[in-house]
């Protein structure tokens, strides 16, 4: 079967400190893989260094996107090919508005293809998207992610990945700081847009298994010293919950 994202002897350093060394994963489209693993094990070095984070340098090893090596490709030119990837802490923005900011990211994405929106055309899209999502509309006029509690910061992140429609999503402990009824609902929203996106593909980065309850993985890998060290299937993540890494 057609692989969408392929990892081959990933090894990667920062400051000339190796963070990763020879990680290997391969995933199919429409997939959900759960990474797991404790503080430091590189799992938050893997995320950036697929999305192209300045900094995370590639010894050697290859990542290829739907066949096309990312290694030497830009964060933006990354993410016009389908990647995204979630903040474990969304940044603030003053001044700039939700709104403002998902429609200069689309357009930026899609403003020369077939998926192109006019203003009002978008805004019609926009409304459709907080519907789904059951998001107050108030929060559009807002700055960005600016005096959100750490459940909506993690809504909005949502509301951009139900927005942009990206092919391949990397959620970096969007568990971080929620409580169980802010996971269930961020977690709804997701399972939401995958249901209408069947093809879209997900990593999910945690280090607790409460969040693939909500989010069901197909496959579970656990890191250790910055490689993949055990892969299973859903059951996996409930072993590590009970007797640990």
């Amino acid at each position: 079967m057609k692989k969408i994202l392929e990892i081959k002897d990933l090894i990667v350093s920062i400051d000339n400190k190796h963070v990763l060394n020879g990680v290997n994963l391969n995933i199919t489209p429409g997939e959900i893989h759960a990474i797991m693993g404790p503080n430091g094990s590189g799992k938050s070095s893997l995320a950036y260094t697929l999305a192209g984070r300045p900094g995370y340098n590639i010894v050697s090893g290859k990542i290829l996107l739907d066949g096309q090596e990312l290694n030497n490709l830009s964060v933006d030119v990354r993410a016009k090919k389908g990647l995204f990837l979630s903040f474990q802490a969304p940044y603030e923005i003053e001044g700039l508005t939700l709104k403002k900011f998902l429609r200069e990211s689309y357009n930026a994405l899609y403003n020369k293809t077939d998926k192109a929106l006019s203003f009002d055309g978008f805004n019609k899209y926009l409304q459709e998207k907080i519907e789904l999502l059951n998001i107050d509309s108030k929060f559009l006029d807002r700055s960005l992610n600016v005096g959100f509690s750490g459940g909506e910061k993690k809504k909005t992140e949502v509301l951009q990945l139900a927005v942009l429609q990206p092919r391949f999503v990397i959620l970096d402990e969007l568990d971080s700081g929620l409580d169980v009824d802010a996971l269930c609902t961020v977690c709804a929203g997701i399972n939401k847009i995958k249901k209408n996106n069947p093809d879209m593909t997900i990593i999910v980065i945690t280090h607790y298994s409460n969040i693939l309850k909500f989010l069901e993985p197909d496959f579970v890998h656990v890191f250790k010293n910055g490689k993949i060290v055990l892969s299973g299937n859903k059951y996996l993540a409930h072993k590590i919950e009970q007797e640990g890494y």
